[in-house]
């Protein structure tokens, strides 16, 4: 079988290594440039590829293609694959046919990365055998390759829903959607909801799909779509007869039995923490693990690096690395769990952010904006007449600097982009190690 990888990256590189394992003949092809030490891997490994342009030939006289899931899918090439009806799979796909393990699969359009790690964390401290991938991590194909599973907890985007055939997840979740990346879907948001909604389109009765209650968009799908998987919802709003809720100051898990622990012990801050947490109790649930091992797993858990990461505290003022918020629902679920004052920063590349959705914790909660970007205009035209304190900055350092003198004892300092990070720096994982070594550095570290 002659397999095509396009996209010489971590999911990439993978899948070409487990075609290659399974004795298939395979070919990566990369427009752009592949990174150093993925074209060592593919040297070391026999991996035959090209970087820099597509053999358009050799592409489309494959049998089956696997594709990175930062190709856009109104990509040429990817048009005259669909054109020639080559299979056109996502790794997770091209990986999850050769492997038994149970998955776990989790999308959502915010918490995904933290839920992952969190269920990932309760199976392995349960001591169970398990992997992690997908959006987050190692390559789940590579992983299959090598290592013998029997788990694996996979964080899934819609792009890599985009390209499933088969995919079957023993467990799927989706958490929230909310309006993201909606120029690839054709700015219909319904249109991206049914993308993610499509973690549980080959679940079977055996298999199982946990989804959020309190999600409008969700509900509004859910009631035009045939669910097989045994359905458990969960909720921050409302008691269930089944399910995860919140009972007064516990999270309440109902399945066969009932799992409980109070808020105050959970490791993760803000409400939409809660939901990630008992999302991830009804999987660990679900694969039968026990109520005290759950509990330490959720008192324990480390939150994920740039997603409501704390970084230090400075004479009395904690500052807080939310890199990872992209878009202006994720901020909002920060700006949400700020208990003090907060000196927000703010900023980057605008994905069409619509800022009326926070307008309102902005005015309770932030007692000063600073931008971070190379146009700050939209922000500060929105903002001007709903705060006194608006600063214009284009580099991490002045972005800090301001923000220190701002903040008293007592304060939050938390970086929030809203916004994409490629004005500035690589990625966002780039402007959240700058923030940090810059709020150190003033703090004389």
């Amino acid at each position: 079988m002659k397999i095509v990888v396009l996209g010489g990256g971590e999911s990439g590189c993978g899948a070409a290594y487990l075609a290659k394992k399974k004795g298939m003949e395979v070919f990566l092809s990369d427009k752009g440039a592949i990174k150093d030490n993925y074209r060592q891997f593919l040297n070391e490994n026999g991996i035959e590829f090209e970087e820099g342009s597509h053999d358009e030939e050799r592409i489309l006289n494959a049998d089956w293609i696997v594709k990175s899931p930062g190709i856009p899918k109104k990509a040429e090439m990817i048009q005259k694959i669909n054109e020639k009806g080559i299979r056109l799979s996502s790794e997770i796909e091209f990986a999850s046919e050769f492997t038994d393990a149970k998955i776990i699969a989790i999308t959502g359009s915010n918490g995904k990365t933290t839920t992952t790690s969190l269920i990932y964390y309760i199976l392995k401290n349960d001591g169970l055998n398990v992997g992690l991938g997908g959006n987050i991590g190692y390559s789940f194909a590579k992983q299959v390759a090598d290592e013998n599973h029997e788990y694996y907890v996979l964080e899934v985007s819609s792009f890599q829903l985009d390209d499933i055939q088969n995919f079957r997840p023993y467990i799927s979740l989706l958490l929230n959607l909310s309006q993201d990346h909606l120029d690839q879907y054709n700015y219909n948001y319904e249109e991206y909801a049914l993308a993610k909604f499509r973690i549980t389109e080959n679940q079977e009765n055996d298999n199982f799909f946990i989804y959020n209650k309190d999600d409008e968009m969700s509900k509004n799908i859910l009631e035009k779509l045939e669910i097989k998987a045994k359905m458990i919802p969960f909720s921050t709003k409302e008691k269930l007869e089944e399910g995860g809720f919140i009972n007064g100051d516990t999270i309440e898990v109902k399945l066969k039995d009932t799992f409980s622990m109070k808020l105050d012990e959970l490791s993760l801050l803000g409400t939409h923490n809660v939901a990630n947490s008992l999302a991830a109790s009804i999987a660990g649930k679900i694969l039968e693990i026990n109520n005290e091992s759950i509990r330490n797993s959720l008192m324990t858990f480390q939150a994920v690096e740039h997603r409501l990461e704390l970084v230090t505290e400075i004479e009395g003022v904690k500052y807080i690395n939310d890199s990872k918020a992209t878009n202006v629902n994720a901020t909002y679920y920060a700006l949400e769990s700020m208990k003090t004052p907060t000196v927000w920063i703010v900023g980057g590349l605008d994905k069409g952010n619509d800022y009326t959705e926070i307008e309102e914790l902005v005015k309770r909660k932030v007692k000063a904006i600073v931008c971070l970007g190379i146009d700050n205009e939209k922000i500060i035209n929105f903002f001007k007449d709903k705060k006194e304190f608006i600063y214009d900055t284009s580099s991490m350092e002045k972005a800090v600097e301001i923000s220190k003198s701002l903040a008293e004892k007592g304060d939050t300092v938390l970086l929030s982009p809203c916004c994409a990070s490629f004005d500035l720096f690589k990625n966002y994982e780039d402007r959240g190690h700058q923030f940090k070594e810059q709020v150190l550095k003033a703090n004389g570290n």
